[in-house]
């Protein structure tokens, strides 16, 4: 079931951050803070101790990366806080600074287009506050093209596969997204991870850094 969660929101926007907290509001969520600049995340995160933050990547004073990295900051203070960012654009840069921070887990990178798209915007959420790793499809498209050396031991198909695993997509999912049984899935997501030399391990996450692997700058 999914939980109620306690939210920390960064978007310097008015008018989407009102819709953000409407949004959020009809899930059923308790929007703690909504704030508009940086410096006002990292205050609002240390007084109201959320379950996720939700924050945008460009916000003042310089409209650059302030969102970025003040959630990477907070991540490098506690490694278990999830943070979900959002953009504009797809920056290769800020995904993969986001994506290395902590152990990779419980954080999300989201076009803000996708937040049109309520029921996936709420499973991303959902996702995220509880320790997954969501990528928006478009950025991972966009990474995996501008990144090719590291897929050339790959066959096309675990390409596809791992474009899939990035996506969060479980091995049910993608089986019904390829037409193939789980058992092909789990063949391929085992040749991937052989491939890119992440033996088995009782303290790590192979899915996980297999996707870090690939979408790191």
């Amino acid at each position: 079931m999914d939980r109620t969660l306690r939210i920390v929101l960064a978007e310097d926007s008015v008018l989407l951050r009102e819709g953000l907290i409407a949004l959020l509001d009809r899930f059923g969520h308790k929007v703690a803070a909504a704030v508009g600049d940086a410096p006002a995340l990292l205050t609002a995160v240390a007084e109201h101790t959320p379950d996720i933050v939700v924050t945008d990547v460009r916000m003042p004073p310089g409209f650059q990366d302030e969102g970025l990295h003040a959630a990477v900051r907070l991540r490098e203070r506690q490694p278990s806080l999830p943070v979900l960012v959002l953009s504009q654009y797809v920056q290769r840069t800020y995904a993969a600074e986001l994506l290395d921070s902590g152990d990779g887990s419980g954080v999300g990178y989201l076009l803000k287009d996708r937040v049109g798209q309520v029921e996936d915007f709420e499973t991303a959420l959902q996702s995220v506050a509880s320790g997954g790793t969501v990528v928006d499809p478009e950025v991972v498209r966009h990474l995996l093209r501008r990144r090719r050396d590291p897929l050339e031991r790959l066959t096309p198909r675990e390409r596809e596969v791992l474009a899939l695993v990035a996506e969060g997509k479980s091995n049910a999912a993608i089986a019904r997204q390829l037409v193939v049984s789980e058992a092909a899935v789990g063949k391929h997501i085992g040749n991937i991870l052989a491939k890119l030399n992440l033996p088995p391990a009782d303290d790590t996450h192979r899915r996980v850094l297999a996707v870090l692997t690939y979408l790191r700058a």
